[in-house]
């Protein structure tokens, strides 16, 4: 959450349940294979078990990506087995810095729901935000971190939106975490591996370990000519680009019984080339452009 917290939605702006369920029945029916909850927390959610079980239902794969804390709540999540792909944002290893970022006391927790996934045989995602002089330190530690542990880590490059303070002196890009990884690890020792058509992920992993790790460019080298991804927020808005400006309302015809395909291929034809038509680095840093959109905790998704 911004230090400043965030407005409040009335309650009838935020998709209930059927709601979700019915508008992602929609995307399935024109091809959409992965459905990820992001937020905020979505596992705050008072109905997480419904829509997590009503999506379960629909033939995609389904993720999740939470802070953690409420795994071992959710057993379903942390089975062998589990249908469900949960990824973790953990922003650094160390106890005092975690307390630092987040404002709250769960580093063990998380870790400890870290371990039994591990434990259980899942594969983790770990999301990390690189922000200079706050966790760029331990970008060693979390390569380590793979070396015995299957585990993916992946470093995302600080990304502006509204009220969180973003400046790219606080970034830390691509160029320069590959240049002090392969000064860590020389001698051939960092693999490249296969990205597949559509990832916004550049994988990695050093010989012999476990684990991988993969970096996120957003905002240094953009990815936007193979991204595939549709974001609806947590109040009913389509956002064919995370960074665009631009949203299609599907909560509303769709309540009213109308048909949301049409507004769904406008807006996909509608999207823009670049970062939603911030094309080049100075409309991306300017702050007149990038504080447009909403902040990450009003868009939830």
């Amino acid at each position: 959450m911004p230090g400043k917290g965030e407005r409040k939605a009335l309650p009838c702006a935020h998709l209930t349940p059927a709601d979700i369920h019915g508008i992602c029945k929609e995307f399935v029916k024109m091809g959409i294979k992965k459905i990820r909850l992001t937020g905020g927390e979505p596992l705050l959610h008072r109905q997480i078990g419904t829509i997590l079980n009503d999506l379960s239902q629909l033939p995609v794969e389904l993720a999740i990506t939470t802070n953690g804390i409420f795994l071992d709540k959710f057993p379903e999540l942390m089975k062998g087995n589990s249908k469900i792909q949960a990824n973790v944002s953990l922003d650094t290893l160390d106890r005092k810095k975690f307390f630092l970022i987040t404002k709250g006391d769960y580093f063990d927790k998380v870790n400890e729901n870290i371990n039994r996934m591990l434990n259980n045989g899942l594969e983790v995602k770990l999301n990390i935000v690189v922000i200079r002089n706050v966790n760029d330190d331990e970008i060693i530690n979390f390569i380590n971190y793979t070396e015995d542990k299957k585990v993916e880590v992946r470093f995302i490059e600080f990304m502006p939106f509204r009220n969180n303070g973003w400046n790219w002196a606080n970034g830390v890009a691509f160029d320069e975490l590959m240049h002090r990884t392969i000064r860590k690890y020389f001698g051939g020792r960092v693999l490249k591996l296969k990205d597949e058509a559509s990832d916004t992920a550049e994988k990695y992993r050093i010989r012999d370990f476990a684990g991988r790790f993969a970096f996120i460019s957003t905002v240094s080298k953009p990815f936007c000519e193979h991204c595939n991804r549709l974001r609806i927020t947590a109040d009913g808005k389509l956002k064919n680009c995370l960074f665009s400006q631009a949203e299609t309302d599907l909560i509303g015809p769709y309540r009213s019984g109308e048909d949301i395909v049409p507004l769904i291929i406008e807006s996909v034809y509608s999207k823009k080339a670049v970062r939603g038509g911030m094309e080049d680095f100075s409309d991306f840093a300017d702050p007149l452009r990038n504080q447009k959109n909403r902040s990450m905790a009003d868009i939830g998704g």
